[in-house]
């Protein structure tokens, strides 16, 4: 966009305007990013939240940093586990339903205020009290239902009313609100003028923190006082990946998303194209290193994803989760927990097996592509193991095919996941055809769907400073320039 200084993609028009007040208000990518992530909590409440953790990826002149703020597995204060996950029926479609796990027993540390406050105080230039207006705002004064945010509603009632503590938020009628509806959260907006008084203090180690753990420890989780103080966000070097005459920067381990998608670009680095059949290949390479590594991420991808880019070029891009939530939300606190230790893909060896403290692994892969050192776009999405597919897609389109940035984001896509080739409708039906007669079993999706992630990515001309972004229709994604 010509003569625009800033811009923020995000998965609601709410979250996006709240970033983009961010740097008119004088701030860079982090304070806009961390602005955005707050309102986030209110416009996309089902994704995330307090209770919640996710990873910035950042990008200055100077450097590229991961900043790690993921949920970590409890239990330090040697506790018995003495309630078992609860299953929870997600109905996706009337044919489609998938159990989940909630629960006292599912509930991880969250690192989201610890991870927010990290940033902006290591990479941001503004605080949380001059950040947190939109976002109590939101909260208080209700922000309207999209119709994305109304299908979450929809099929994640099971969890979000379960206890009467969600009812009364998200179907505060006896009705789940559905869209056009007015959706408040008072207790958020407390917690969050709490926020920017005191930071994360109260959080991490004070009365909500205590409040939080003694909830879900009272209901048979693991999840204790010790695990809130303990947790600390980590700074981490990014993967990086060269393909053709750019450089890719993304999540490192212990995620896998990050490697798995610098894997595929190495794959395509070496043919001479990168049509359907060649990135099919790649997804099969990826898919096969990621057989090894004993990580995954949930398959609902309750996820968001934000990108924040300044007028010096500086890029903020944070994925956040809250899991499917575990339906615990702590009278007072605003806090509804993670259900991390309920999903079943993050347990690949069973639950209740990691020890206390350890970073539990994700799919999530915030991006930057670099050229010469200059970013030129940013980006990542939701939606759990097609995250790496989505991205890389969309890195393709880009760079590849050289469309802007909206086109690039829209672009039908394909994922590749045991065996299985899922294919949006205006994918090159010759190339599929080709590749069933190699006998891959291929599924063909009627509508472009949430299911194929959900992309918020910004670009950017080092040579003019011209400016765009696109936010993905999938999931109701937004932008909102300066």
């Amino acid at each position: 966009m010509t003569g625009a200084s800033g811009v923020v993609a995000a998965g609601h028009p709410a979250t996006a305007e709240a970033g983009a007040w961010a740097l008119r208000e004088g701030g860079n990518a982090v304070d806009a990013a961390v602005a955005a992530v707050l309102t986030s909590f209110a416009a996309e409440s089902p994704l995330t939240g307090l209770g919640a953790g996710g990873y910035m990826l950042i990008h200055d002149q100077e450097r590229s940093t991961l900043l790690d703020f993921f949920v970590s597995s409890p239990g330090r204060e040697g506790g018995e586990r003495s309630s078992e996950l609860v299953p929870a029926p997600v109905a996706f479609t009337p044919d489609v339903t998938q159990v989940f796990n909630i629960g006292a027993a599912s509930c991880g540390v969250p690192g989201m205020a610890s991870g927010l406050e990290r940033a902006l105080a290591d990479y941001g230039t503004l605080g949380f009290a001059d950040l947190v207006g939109p976002a109590v705002n939101a909260a208080r004064e209700g922000v309207a239902v999209s119709a994305t945010q109304a299908y979450m509603f929809h099929i994640l009632a099971p969890i979000l009313t379960r206890e009467q503590e969600g009812a009364g938020i998200y179907a505060p009628d006896g009705q789940v609100l559905g869209e056009g509806e007015v959706f408040r959260w008072e207790d958020l907006a407390l917690a969050l003028e709490r926020l920017a008084a005191e930071g994360a203090a109260p959080f991490r180690s004070g009365d909500v923190a205590h409040e939080v753990a003694d909830w879900v420890s009272e209901r048979g989780g693991t999840l204790g006082r010790d695990d809130f103080a303990a947790y600390e966000p980590v700074a981490r070097e990014p993967v990086r990946a060269r393909f053709r005459a750019w450089e890719v920067v993304t999540n490192p381990p212990p995620s896998s998303g990050g490697r798995l998608i610098a894997l595929a670009l190495e794959y395509l680095e070496r043919q001479p194209e990168c049509g359907v059949v060649e990135t099919v290949a790649a997804m099969a390479e990826a898919q096969r290193a990621r057989a090894k590594l004993d990580e995954a991420a949930s398959r609902l991808g309750s996820t968001t994803h934000i990108t924040a880019l300044d007028g010096d070029g500086g890029c903020a891009s944070v994925t956040c989760s809250n899991g499917t939530g575990s339906g615990l939300i702590v009278p007072g606190t605003g806090v509804h927990v993670n259900n991390m230790l309920g999903e079943e893909d993050l347990n690949p060896l069973g639950f209740h097996r990691w020890p206390p403290g350890v970073r539990l692994p994700s799919m999530m892969s915030p991006t930057a592509i670099l050229r010469d050192g200059e970013l030129v776009a940013g980006l990542g999405s939701a939606g759990s193991n097609r995250i790496r597919s989505a991205i890389l897609q969309t890195i393709i389109r880009l760079l590849v095919d050289e469309l802007p940035v909206d086109r690039a984001v829209v672009a039908p896509r394909l994922h590749f996941e045991l065996g299985v080739l899922h294919a949006e409708p205006g994918v090159d039906e010759d190339a599929l055809a080709a590749l069933e007669a190699r006998g891959t079993r291929t599924q063909r999706w009627r509508d472009q769907n949430m299911f194929f992630g959900g992309v918020q990515a910004v670009t950017r001309n080092p040579q003019t400073e011209a400016i765009d972004a696109a936010g993905d229709p999938r999931r109701g994604g937004a932008v909102a320039f300066t």
